[in-house]
Parts: C-alpha cells; sequence; structure tokens
C-alpha cells in the first residue's frame, strides 16, 4: 500500500481511538479490504515496534505494512 492509497482510505474512514502506538478506525462506509476484497469493520494501525492489542471478540484479520507501521483489517465472525 503506497502512501496515496493509505491517505485516501484514511479519510474515508472514522477515527475513533488512539492510544499507546495504536490508532483505531472505523468502517462505516463499508470499503473492501485490500486484502481480500470483502468490506472490513476496523483498520487498526499499530505504529510502535511492539504492540499489545486485547480483543473482546473473536475476529478474522488482513494484515500488511506501511513505512513499517502494522495494518490490521479485522472482520468480525458472524455468529
Amino acid at each position: 500500500m503506497n502512501d496515496e492509497e493509505l491517505d485516501e482510505l484514511r479519510s474515508s474512514l472514522t477515527p475513533y481511538e488512539s492510544n499507546g502506538g495504536v490508532t483505531t478506525y472505523q468502517n462505516t462506509v463499508s470499503i473492501a479490504c485490500p486484502a481480500c476484497e470483502k468490506p472490513f469493520d476496523d483498520l487498526v494501525v499499530c505504529e510502535n515496534d511492539y504492540n499489545s492489542l486485547e480483543l473482546s471478540m473473536m475476529l478474522d484479520l488482513c494484515v500488511t505494512q506501511h513505512d513499517g507501521d502494522v495494518l490490521l483489517f479485522t472482520h468480525k465472525q458472524e455468529e
């Protein structure tokens, strides 16, 4: 993912939370995941070398990186 693609993606998402080197954006407009092409729920950007994530639900994840940041595209599992 290049700078222009990431900037365009972030501008289409709703900022949700940022703390401890992790920033979360909500996908409120059903943008397709760049990895699997299915709409994703959230984009989680991990900016530090080490990050810890506490998950409260089962998620499928698609992963890429950009300039040393890990980008996680979350997909909530249907029950």
